[in-house]
């Protein structure tokens, strides 16, 4: 026959609470060994390390230097070549002549011919006239000899060249000139036309043949 245990001894109700108590002081075993620190004791005098002893390192500066930029290239010379054979067929002498009391110097002036032209005038009291009956005998000259420029006439352009020119005492036409044009080759149509008219008739003042300024106006139209 088993004796049996009193249940105030019985350990097996309370293996759950010991349990819990050995697992939470293992625990807390564990975390005090890893947070543990553990010094070494040395004693560090500083006092011993002197820093005058240790030699000063200096570093040189390098300078690098600056290259001049290069010459320019020389300039090419152009060196006129002049050649000794040609001679000269005469030579200037110089003769050494003492001047005395007795030497005469001439001194030789010659006089500037001046030219006077003739006046030009604009109103004489003959006026030129052109030849084979005056205005009349013009306006048929212009009208055959005139070419209507191309241009002109692809362009459309119409309008009065005003001519300027001279008729001297002989009669011929000189010196002209446009006063105003209308360009598209029609300033220089007109001008071709006076320069090749024929000797007028000249303009007379006090029964003398004078120089005449005589203004012309040359119109251009289509039809």
């Amino acid at each position: 026959m088993e004796p049996k245990k009193s249940e105030s001894a019985d350990l097996e109700k309370k293996r759950g609470l010991y349990f819990q108590i050995g697992m939470v002081t293992a625990l807390a075993c564990t975390l005090i060994a890893f947070e543990w620190k553990s010094y070494d004791k040395k004693d560090y005098n500083l006092g011993q390390l002197k820093l005058d002893d240790i030699p000063e390192e200096i570093i040189p500066i390098t300078k690098q230097e600056e290259k001049p930029p290069p010459p320019p290239p020389p300039v090419a010379q152009v060196l006129n070549i002049v050649q000794d054979d040609v001679k000269l067929e005469e030579e200037a002498k110089v003769e050494d002549t003492e001047v005395t009391e007795e030497t005469k110097i001439e001194v030789i002036t010659k006089k500037e011919e001046v030219v006077d032209e003739p006046e030009i005038f604009t109103i004489v009291e003959d006026m030129p006239e052109f030849p084979g009956g005056g205005e009349k005998a013009l306006l048929q000259y212009l009208g055959n000899n005139i070419k209507y420029p191309a241009i002109a006439r692809e362009n459309g352009i119409t309008g009065t060249v005003y001519v300027t020119f001279e008729i001297d005492q002989n009669g011929k036409v000189k010196d002209a000139k446009i006063l105003r044009g209308i360009g598209g080759g029609c300033d220089e149509e007109a001008l071709r036309v006076v320069m090749n008219m024929p000797a007028w008739k000249p303009g007379k003042q006090r029964g003398k043949p004078v120089r005449v300024q005589y203004n012309l106006p040359v119109r251009f139209v289509l039809k």
